[in-house]
């Protein structure tokens, strides 16, 4: 009886098994088709002519996306640098102070940011910014900021709170003030996970598009000045795609598969820095 009741288990074990690697395995068509299909039809498009000119006018071959590529990275960075500082120091202080009332609305409010959707972000940095100082790659990188907050917080407060206790008294008991417990101890012992959430936020706005409709507008030529409109790679595959040219069209699959391989790099990175960080701990 014992014999057929363990058989029976095992058997049941092996059925949910196998059904859990089917629709793990068919999720990951979808995926696979995208990232085919994109390869497919950017992958012959990116050449040094391409990565290296800005567009040219409707009528002549050729071009490129440097406008875009430079505009991306300069609001991005600006973003970083605007986002990252408020989003690691509130991470700490939800970390630190988990059962006040203030941390307690400050991660309801962090929550609800992270699922406003991004054409909302735009459009009250529309009305915030760029009515008062005009379509800029400043308002982009304020709008993208905005949207860096909440991931960077999550990740910051979930990877101190994992740390093991003994670390802060340790610290404590030989007479190290708190503030420096902090920065000397809690943060660098929790960097890398600190660093792969930075690194996921950074690829959730890299492929953003609605709010740079609002804010950055696009520009044709390369610029650098952030008070002035400033292309992205978002902005121009959805100009390009959107366009009755065909040339055009070839530039936008350029230009996703540039983004697309931007994107699984940064993923890939996350991923090695989190299970690194997973067996340290």
């Amino acid at each position: 009886m014992n014999l057929s009741n363990a058989g029976y288990r095992n058997s049941k074990s092996i059925l949910f098994q196998s059904v859990i690697v089917f629709f793990a395995f068919l999720i990951t068509i979808p995926l696979i088709i995208v990232l085919l299909y994109i390869i497919e039809k950017g992958v012959l498009q990116v050449n040094w002519h391409f990565l290296t000119n800005v567009p040219k006018p409707v009528g002549e071959k050729g071009g490129g996306i440097v406008n875009a590529l430079v505009g991306s990275a300069i609001m991005v960075g600006v973003a970083s640098v605007m986002a990252l500082p408020i989003g690691i120091l509130a991470g700490i202080y939800l970390s630190e102070n988990s059962k006040s009332k203030l941390a307690y609305y400050s991660g309801l409010c962090v929550d609800i940011l992270q699922g406003v959707p991004s054409i909302v972000i735009g459009i009250v940095i529309y009305y915030w910014v760029v009515l008062t100082i005009g379509y800029s790659g400043l308002a982009g990188s304020v709008a993208l900021g905005i949207m860096m907050l909440p991931i960077v917080i999550r990740s910051t407060e979930q990877t101190l709170r994992l740390l093991p206790p003994s670390l802060k008294e340790a610290a404590l008991s030989l007479g190290v003030p708190y503030h420096r417990v902090i920065l000397k101890v809690i943060v660098p012992c929790g960097f890398a996970g600190i660093l792969s959430g930075i690194m996921l936020s950074i690829a959730r706005i890299i492929g953003e598009t609605a709010p740079l409709l609002f804010t950055a507008l696009g520009n044709s030529f390369l610029s650098t000045n952030l008070l002035k409109p400033m292309e992205s790679l978002p902005h121009v595959i959805y100009y390009y795609a959107t366009s009755p040219y065909d040339d055009w069209h070839d530039l936008a699959w350029g230009a996703s598969f540039i983004l697309l391989m931007f994107v699984l790099l940064l993923n890939i990175i996350t991923k090695v820095i989190t299970r690194k960080w997973k067996i340290q701990l």
